[in-house]
């Protein structure tokens, strides 16, 4: 078993990787980006077609905030702030575009089910789904 062993622990380092707080902030980011993927795969096969959770965005947010943070506190290289720098913007933008779109759903009549704002009928129970009259802008 030392075999195993020193796979896991080589040159007297957990992985061979020197541990501290912001090394474990820099791969919780890393963690945490990955995981949406995983998220957005699942949503997918749920629903059998591409689906892009509001949660996948909130994941890009988080990991890339945290990974962001890694590099402008421990490691202070300029690609690596560069490469997180901006990337928030959209994930903010989509975020935003996801909410109006939710506030735009509409409540069936028959079943109160949510239906999206491009619904003609419910989803639930098929009933028309009536449109509340468009404010002018």
């Amino acid at each position: 078993m030392d075999w195993l062993r020193d796979l896991v622990f080589f040159d007297g380092k957990f992985l061979g990787i020197e541990w501290h707080f912001w090394k474990v902030i820099g791969w919780i980011g890393n963690g945490v980006f990955a995981s949406r993927f995983i998220l957005q795969w699942h949503a997918t096969e749920k629903k059998r077609q591409v689906v892009v959770p509001a949660a996948f965005w909130w994941l890009s947010l988080l990991g890339s905030l945290l990974l962001l943070l890694y590099a402008l506190v421990h490691k202070r290289d300029s690609v690596f702030i560069f490469a997180y720098a901006f990337t928030w913007i959209p994930y903010v933008r989509n975020l935003i575009i996801h909410h109006r779109h939710l506030d735009e759903h509409v409540t069936c009549g028959s079943c109160s089910a949510d239906c999206p704002p491009s619904a003609n009928f419910c989803a639930q129970c098929g009933a028309k789904v009536a449109r509340p009259p468009e404010a002018h802008r």
